[in-house]
């Protein structure tokens, strides 16, 4: 009687066991199953993480190519507007240099002009005695002669520059040269006037040698 009373107690507390098994099955999950439910939980958040962080970086890969896309067009305007305006400073400052130039050469001409204009204003030939008569012809025709000369180089100087128009295009004219060409002149018609009256010496002197 003792051992079966003993035994039964064993019984019923395996089968007790059992029971708190099956009830703690039917009324929630295992162990196992939340584990793996918690890891499956926690990859998931990681590979949002991961999406997330792809898209960052695939964001970031189109921002980047997008700055170096700019990057290039801007070194592209850079260099050909610097190109533009190193040649534009080239040809300005040639520019100003020869406007320089020429201004400085048109200030001299300007002087040389003006001392010029003043040695021959000053010339009153009406003033001059008949014996300086021929001294001072003769510096006045070298002082008028030396003028010319110095406006026919500067008008040769400028010829090719835009200050070509302040220069009348006369050519110089030489008062010795025309003096001669009014002495030729008037010898040839002198001749032409006497011409009958020699030839008529002419004959009679030859009529009176053949008597």
């Amino acid at each position: 009687m003792s051992r079966l009373t003993e035994t039964r107690p064993q019984r019923l507390k395996i089968a007790e066991t059992q029971m708190e098994m099956r009830t703690d099955s039917a009324s929630g999950q295992s162990p196992l199953s939340e584990d793996f439910e918690g890891k499956l939980h926690a990859a998931q958040i990681e590979l949002e993480k991961l999406r997330q962080q792809q898209e960052s970086i695939e964001r970031q890969k189109l921002e980047l190519q997008e700055l170096n896309e700019r990057k290039e067009e801007f070194i592209h305007g850079q260099n050909d507007i610097s190109d533009r305006l190193t040649s534009a400073l080239t040809a300005i400052d040639r520019e100003l240099f020869e406007m320089r130039q020429e201004m400085q050469d048109l200030e001299q001409t300007r002087q040389c002009f003006a001392e010029h204009q003043k040695k021959i204003d000053e010339i009153s030939p009406n003033n001059w005695t008949r014996e300086e008569l021929k001294n001072q012809l003769d510096r006045a025709i070298s002082m008028l002669d030396h003028a010319e000369d110095e406006y026919e180089e500067a008008m040769q100087h400028f010829a090719g520059s835009r200050r070509a128009g302040v220069f009348s295009a006369k050519k110089k004219t030489s008062i010795s040269s025309s003096g001669s060409s009014e002495f030729g002149a008037s010898f040839k018609q002198g001749l032409a006037f006497n011409l009958p009256l020699i030839i008529l010496g002419l004959l009679a002197l030859a009529a009176y040698w053949m008597k």
